[in-house]
């Protein structure tokens, strides 16, 4: 019996002439049997490399065809290329090839395309059997607690899709981490295939598919806003060089919390630029708060209220657009089916409430930060997810915190809050909503905070200024000229102060600026070690080669 294997690019024209006329003498001999292999042609050449490495053959082209000698107790015995092998087939069997150039070339083409869909296939059966690996930084948060039960529960990834979660915190959180561990099995989720703890730096983002950054808990005083601000960079520049150098390619990093979150996740960016695009800011926090808050009023459930938009900073100075929200189910004169929908700013005659009590309500929620709580920051990061991995549902608005790239006129180099859908595994902008403009004066409020939150982080700029907001209990509205006087064509602007739980000393201190035009700065470029002497004494020794 006679045993061949044929291997080749699978896009060589030669390849598929040689194997087009082995399948014929396979079909026809039914001693000789054929065993066929193709590479892509990026790996073809070091697969090649290998095998005749290891046979001790010598042969630098595609195809390449061997015998296989196993059934006497030998090794195989190399026939040569696709010129050898049309010789041995004349040779022995009588056989020759009278494919066409174009012919050849047409199934080549074919022969990558099944080869690419087999390592497509090949990949999804393996995601079968590797389970997603989900990272959780600062673990002993609060908000991890309410977040491990929604992740394990299938919502968020799929029920057919196994998770192995890696809690990740400092060493002194250990025996917390070890708690949760416990709680997390006791829960017998069917998708959860293990929990693990780290407390070793150099470990982190091992194999990560996902990476969750949650506030991570200061243990040291911090005397001013720009000590807070300078404070994160650390962290942030470590977390960046673990994520390029542990984590997958593909690995996505979604920010949380309520502190400086656009700022966290434009140093991330920074520090990891090869999956700037993957590393997202957390703004359906806000977002949920305005619903609920909107909901209350109109005495009806959060989740009817579809399409507020958030702009700018998540955990600071943003801009809560009603334009385009809508309401679903509403009890009034007008009903409809479940589909239907009717604007909220139609539906809220109490125009005061709206530019006042309304815009007061979400600066108490979330100036502090305390309403902010870990089941709101769970499921705010488990939905983001969700949608991130299966779509957001058709035609609704969310908002997500990217980097600019200048949409909207945004200024380039900062995170800012925007509107987005999910779809195919990514997220896309919705710049071609209508009717979405923001004026000079409000995109220069929420941009100055973060230009100076991010120069002065940078140490870039010596004092940070915050911009001057509307006296108290007033609301800017943005009118179109020629429906200067249309009811309901407010715009609400809420305005929170940056939620500071590092302060200790010095909060109310007036601060400097120099008088610059902060839009038209350019940060330097540092050279910055990734790893802070400071930062890694807090994991108890552990030290790391720079």
């Amino acid at each position: 019996m006679a045993k061949f294997v044929l291997a080749g690019e699978a896009d060589d024209p030669y390849y598929a002439k040689a194997e087009l006329l082995a399948d014929y003498l396979q079909k026809n001999l039914p001693d000789f049997h054929i065993f066929k292999i193709t590479q892509h042609p990026h790996v073809w050449e070091e697969w090649l490399r290998d095998v005749c490495e290891k046979n001790k053959w010598s042969h630098k082209s595609s195809p390449i065809i061997w015998r296989e000698l196993l059934d006497r107790g030998g090794k195989g015995l190399l026939l040569g290329g696709y010129n050898e092998f049309l010789e041995h087939a004349q040779l022995y069997y009588g056989v020759t090839s009278s494919m066409t150039t174009e012919l050849m070339k047409a199934i080549a083409q074919e022969n990558l395309e099944a080869h690419i869909q087999k390592e497509l296939e090949k990949e999804s059966l393996k995601d079968l059997v590797d389970p997603l690996q989900v990272w959780i930084t600062s673990a002993s948060a609060p908000a991890c607690y309410s977040l491990i039960p929604i992740l394990t529960s299938g919502e968020v990834f799929g029920m057919h899709t196994e998770i192995s979660i890696a809690l990740f915190d400092k060493k002194r959180a250990e025996k917390t981490l070890h708690n949760l561990a416990m709680n997390a099995q006791d829960l017998v989720s069917p998708v959860l295939r293990s929990i693990s703890i780290c407390t070793r730096v150099e470990e982190a983002f091992r194999q990560a598919h996902v990476v969750i950054i949650l506030d991570d808990p200061r243990t040291k005083e911090v005397y001013t806003v720009e000590d807070c601000l300078r404070s994160r960079v650390p962290l942030c520049r470590l977390y960046g060089y673990l994520l390029e150098k542990n984590a997958r390619d593909s690995v996505r990093v979604i920010v949380g919390g309520k502190t400086f979150v656009n700022l966290k996740t434009l140093l991330l960016t920074r520090y990891a630029p090869s999956i700037a695009r993957n590393i997202v800011a957390v703004a359906l926090g806000v977002e949920g708060q305005a619903k609920a808050a909107l909901a209350r009023k109109m005495k009806t459930s959060p989740s009817y209220i579809k399409d507020v938009i958030i702009w700018g900073n998540i955990s600071g100075n943003c801009y809560v657009d009603l334009r385009k929200a809508k309401i679903y189910k509403y009890e009034s004169a007008i009903w409809g089916p479940p589909r239907f929908s009717r604007p909220i700013l139609s539906l809220v005659f109490d125009s005061e409430w709206i530019n006042r009590e309304f815009v007061t309500t979400l600066k108490e929620l979330t100036a502090t930060g305390k309403q902010f709580g870990g089941m709101l920051a769970a499921h705010s990061i488990a939905t983001t997810l969700k949608y991130w991995y299966h779509g957001s549902p058709y035609g609704e608005i969310v908002s997500l915190g990217v980097l600019s790239e200048g949409q909207f006129g945004i200024p380039e180099g900062i995170v800012f809050s925007m509107p987005v859908k999910f779809e195919n595994g990514t997220w896309v902008v919705l710049t071609d909503l209508k009717d979405t403009e923001i004026s000079e004066q409000i995109m220069t409020r929420m941009a100055s905070d973060l230009m100076q939150e991010k120069l002065v982080a940078l140490g870039d700029l010596l004092h940070f200024q915050p911009y001057q907001p509307e006296p108290e209990g007033a609301a800017l509205t943005i009118t179109d000229d020629k429906e200067e006087n249309q009811e309901y064509s407010d715009v609400l602007v809420s305005e929170h102060k940056n939620d500071n739980p590092d302060l200790t000393h010095e909060e109310g201190k007036d601060q400097v600026t120099p008088d610059v035009d902060y839009l038209d700065l350019t940060p330097k470029i540092n050279s910055e070690s990734p790893f802070n002497q400071e930062f890694t004494n807090d994991f108890e020794g552990i030290s790391l080669e720079q």
